[in-house]
């Protein structure tokens, strides 16, 4: 067999599996035994596994147990022609059936007709679809259906999460993408319902009405200006700025990530997450080549516990690579609020390979990517999403379809003597090979952007804040208690977004008004201003954040130039410059909330 045919048939790059693997169904083989005097009899030996650990860290749906796939030498050998070294059929079978079993007999006939007609050319492979949707929480309020409309005009996928759907329909159109949720009920939030979710506007507020009474549009309350004895109506601020908080972050949390990533397979710190990888070799194709997966306890970068893939490469019968690879999942991986992985390993000089798959099934494609690595050096390795290349039988797919990240049933890392469309790997060495891996995680590429913005309100810190004055703050400071500690349960709320881990931005507007926007603002950090803005204008905010670095992780308040007893009107022949809001979050300073102008206070009950 040629290098030509060795790069289309055995290169197990193009997927988990082999097409060698069909070619044994049904097919004779001959070979021998692997004389006692093959090169590297410690080596192999030194190979056997050992169980896994046993980490209990993180328990996921589709592990049940820490497992490996014990790949021993076998006594099935089949005799040989010459220069031929002996074929392991024993530890062959072994591997299909690790992997739930061969695939059909039939799918090697459909190998055979494609080998005939030639290799494909290579071509630019399709880019992967990044896109998300931008949930809307709280979008019949006055701030919430303004940001649904911004939201459309830019033409951004919406969803909204509303508690009253015929009212929602009536005020956001038949068409609107709704979910029926309370983010005071966690059992309302299915996890179905934020597939697909990468960013969150949070505009949900407990509801303030006059004491005595309102139009059905709310329009005393939303004028913004003129004072009204104010009463809570509806759920308690605890039910809806704290519980309910904690149930929306928790929804969301899992597909909208965190800036820290995600833990995929490894250990860090007191944490760990384990995978059942086993060992797909060149013995699927005869290959006499043999690689395992071990936990070493103390082989980490600091002393700690790190994977450890190893074998011995051989290009005897035609062969020339080594894998580990994960059994599918049983609920596929949802990566898709990130944009790659990332492993840290201790390299070899060597040129690696990491494959994954979105589908269960056997002969498939397999997103791939090579990495280099630094001899016996820990170094971080980071693999886009983006620069995965869809590979079959060592043939790069152009019309294949795009990655999805939020598919991921399965990964495998490989050593090979080949690349793919007939190239071959420049590192590639015979013998022993050994890659420590303590970790692979899910990653943000910089510059991280907000993930999660929420509406809150400045006046969250004054109510305890020592030594104010509140005969000269706004009547929610005032009567802060008589609403049910309204703003103390704000900034519970806020302090549970800022340990959440999602990259964040956290919007307090003083008064809102129905006013246009356009006025000259005010940006502020620390909780002391006092003023109006639009509820169009915050919502223009809102969606400003969402796609600028200097606004994530910050907290800030916000007012227009114009005082209350001015109103502001918007001339339509002449209308205001469009602002860059930019600008303004370029100001803004990180860690500073306004708590740290408060002394330890008791939280009420």
């Amino acid at each position: 067999m040629d290098c030509h045919c060795l790069s289309t048939v055995a290169n197990p790059s193009s997927s988990f599996s082999c097409p060698g693997i069909q070619n044994f169904q049904g097919v004779s083989f001959v070979g021998r035994r692997l004389p006692t005097s093959s090169p590297h009899p410690l080596v192999l030996q030194s190979l056997l596994p050992n169980p896994f650990l046993q980490h209990k860290v993180l328990p996921f749906p589709y592990q049940k147990k820490s497992t490996f796939h014990s790949l021993r030498t076998h006594r099935g050998c089949i005799l040989a022609e010459a220069k031929r070294q002996g074929w392991d059929v024993g530890r062959f079978v072994k591997t299909l059936f690790f992997f739930n079993g061969p695939p059909s007999p039939a799918k090697f006939f459909e190998f055979l007709v494609e080998k005939l007609s030639g290799p494909l050319p290579s071509e630019a492979v399709k880019a992967m679809d990044t896109s998300g949707i931008v949930l809307v929480a709280g979008a019949t309020g006055g701030v919430g259906r303004r940001v649904v409309d911004l939201l459309r005009k830019k033409g951004l996928p919406v969803r909204v999460l509303v508690r009253n759907e015929e009212k929602a329909r009536r005020m956001l159109g038949p068409d609107v993408d709704l979910i029926v949720g309370d983010i005071t009920k966690a059992s309302t939030l299915i996890p179905e319902f934020f597939k697909g979710v990468r960013m969150v506007i949070n505009a949900v507020s407990v509801i303030v009405g006059p004491k005595e009474g309102d139009t059905p549009d709310r329009a005393k309350y939303s004028q913004g200006i003129k004072f009204f004895e104010p009463e809570i109506k509806g759920d308690s601020p605890e039910m809806v700025e704290f519980i309910g908080m904690k149930n929306l972050i928790n929804a969301v949390k899992e597909t909208v990530g965190l800036r820290s990533g995600k833990l995929v397979f490894g250990f860090e710190g007191n944490l760990s997450r384990e995978l059942p990888w086993g060992a797909l070799d060149d013995v699927v194709m005869g290959g006499v080549s043999e690689s395992t997966f071990q936990i070493d306890p103390n082989g980490g970068e600091n002393g700690g516990a790190t994977g450890i893939f190893k074998g011995v490469i051989s290009t005897a019968n035609n062969g020339g690579f080594t894998s580990i690879r994960t059994k599918n999942f049983s609920v596929p991986e949802d990566l898709s609020a990130y944009d790659g992985l990332e492993l840290r390993i201790k390299g070899d000089g060597r040129r690696y390979k990491l494959i994954v798959r979105t589908s269960g099934d056997w002969d498939t494609v397999g997103y791939t990517a090579s990495f280099d690595t630094v001899k016996d050096q820990w170094q971080w390795v980071r693999i886009p999403f983006s620069s995965l290349r869809p590979i079959f039988r060592a043939r790069t797919v152009p019309d294949a379809p795009p990655f999805n990240p939020s598919e991921i049933i399965s990964l495998q890392l490989m050593f090979s003597k080949f690349e793919y469309d007939g190239k071959l790997n420049p590192t590639f060495v015979e013998g022993f090979f050994q890659l420590p891996i303590s970790t692979i995680r899910a990653y943000m590429k910089e510059p991280i952007t907000p993930r999660f913005v929420h509406v809150s309100s400045a006046g969250v810190t004054r109510p305890d804040r020592p030594g104010l004055d509140l005969s000269k703050q706004p009547p929610a400071v005032r009567l802060n208690k008589e609403l049910g500690f309204i703003l103390t349960y704000k900034l519970k709320g806020e302090d549970l977004i800022r340990e959440s881990g999602i990259p964040y931005t956290i919007v307090r507007p003083c008064a809102l008004t129905e006013e246009p926007a356009g006025a000259d603002l005010i940006f502020d950090q620390g909780d002391n201003i006092t003023g109006k803005i639009s509820r169009e204008e915050v919502a223009q905010i809102c969606i400003a954040a969402l796609e600028s670095p200097f606004a994530c992780d910050k907290t800030f308040e916000v007012k227009s130039v114009i005082p209350f007893s001015e109103p502001y009107t918007v001339d339509p022949e002449n209308p205001p410059p469009e602002k860059d809001y930019n600008a303004y979050f370029q100001t803004l300073s990180d860690g500073i909330t306004g708590k740290e102008n408060l002394e330890q206070t008791p939280v009420p009950a």
